[in-house]
């Protein structure tokens, strides 16, 4: 499926957080011997956007390490400290040519290819529309955010996601979509110990 044809999408992918609960960077947990950063990135480069990018720490040698032969550009978050939003900030801010961006976290380690292709493929049906995971009653990221309201999202502050302000977008302006492979996410050791249990080979 090649997504580089109009309208213009580029992909963003979260990975700047400073992951307090699992104790060490997220992006750089490993999963079958592979990093969730360079899992992610090798997963939404399928997608042929027009764009790929990752929005990382001040101190991210050993992510652009994770990236290496992959087509990503990688995009520094200086005010992480501010919480989530500021990683949404800086994506939204490299976009310029974009006509949508698909808002990816770096820490789910189940996302496939087929839940990916459905969410574009639903934003294309309908490009002035936000579409997104849905959870619950809402929805939540991963999600694809047109133009019009990157000035919105420019404008969010503190540890917040982009659920809150779903809400409050009317209901003809955002459609939400089943992604059961984005439902796990990992946010303790807990939760990496799960996901490498899941993901062990057959033979162990």
């Amino acid at each position: 499926m090649n997504l580089g044809t109009r309208p213009r999408l580029e992909i963003v992918i979260l990975c700047a957080g400073q992951s307090r609960r699992l104790g060490s960077p997220k992006a750089l947990a490993r999963v079958r011997g592979v990093s969730l950063l360079r899992r992610t990135a090798r997963l939404l480069a399928t997608l042929g956007a027009a764009e790929l990018a990752a929005i990382v720490p001040p101190k991210h040698r050993r992510h652009a390490l994770e990236l290496a032969g992959v087509d990503c550009k990688i995009h520094v978050n200086r005010r992480r400290a501010e919480g989530l939003s500021s990683s949404v900030r800086v994506g939204v801010a490299h976009a310029h040519g974009a006509s949508a961006v698909l808002i990816v976290p770096v820490d789910l380690p189940d996302l496939d290819r087929r839940d990916l292709v459905r969410l574009v493929r639903a934003w294309r049906a309908s490009p002035r529309r936000t579409v997104a995971r849905r959870i619950g009653e809402g929805g939540g990221a991963p999600l694809i955010l047109p133009r019009a309201y990157f000035p919105a999202v420019r404008r969010l502050e503190g540890d917040v996601g982009l659920r809150d302000w779903l809400r409050t977008l009317p209901a003809d302006r955002r459609r939400f979509l089943s992604m059961p492979s984005a439902e796990t996410d990992i946010d303790t050791p807990r939760d990496l110990r799960a996901a490498r249990r899941r993901h062990q080979p057959p033979w162990k």
